[in-house]
């Protein structure tokens, strides 16, 4: 559910953490974790954050999105699962799209099409859908990507999420 300055006052009463200072020692947490499964559980709960509007002020101020973006070179294919999710999450809207843009992240968000774990997959074609535009249609827009997309749009029997959301983008984007 989406929450406002008002819900989330109600939420955590008046002993409770604000959101920003909580999201802060989420961050704090990965990054002095010495686990895999630690930082896989922290990274998680942020994606989790990022599909709230609400939090995406915070999350650029924390540069949560650098984070997930960090995670998207590891060979933990959890902590990429998760991050890239979290990138989806967030990127719908255009500021937090423009960070993962100005960042470097579409190339490693494409590297995850060919991931085994559907969820990476499902969640990199979203990201994809929402990071296409005018300035990045170049990039993304490769005859080699938009056939892969192709692939899972036809895909169907093997997994509707990845045909349903690969023709989406292919409705939107690929004339």
């Amino acid at each position: 559910m989406f929450t406002n300055e008002q819900r989330q006052k109600e939420r955590t009463g008046s002993y409770g953490s604000p959101r920003v200072q909580y999201l802060q020692e989420l961050v704090s947490q990965f990054q002095n974790a010495s686990s895999e499964e630690t930082k896989e559980k922290i990274v998680a709960n942020l994606g989790n954050f990022a599909y709230d509007p609400y939090n995406y002020t915070f999350l650029r101020q924390l540069n949560v999105l650098e984070l997930f973006l960090d995670c998207l070179t590891e060979p933990n294919e959890k902590l990429l699962e998760f991050a890239v999710g979290g990138i989806c999450n967030a990127c719908a809207d255009p500021k937090n799209a423009a960070v993962v843009i100005q960042c470097g992240g579409i190339p490693l968000i494409i590297q995850c099409l060919s991931s085994p774990v559907r969820n990476t997959v499902i969640y990199a074609l979203g990201s994809l859908y929402y990071l296409c535009d005018a300035t990045t249609k170049e990039e993304i827009l490769k005859p080699e990507i938009v056939d892969v997309i192709k692939r899972y749009a036809v895909a169907g029997e093997v997994n509707v999420g990845f045909s349903n959301v690969a023709q989406a983008f292919l409705d939107k984007h690929v004339d």
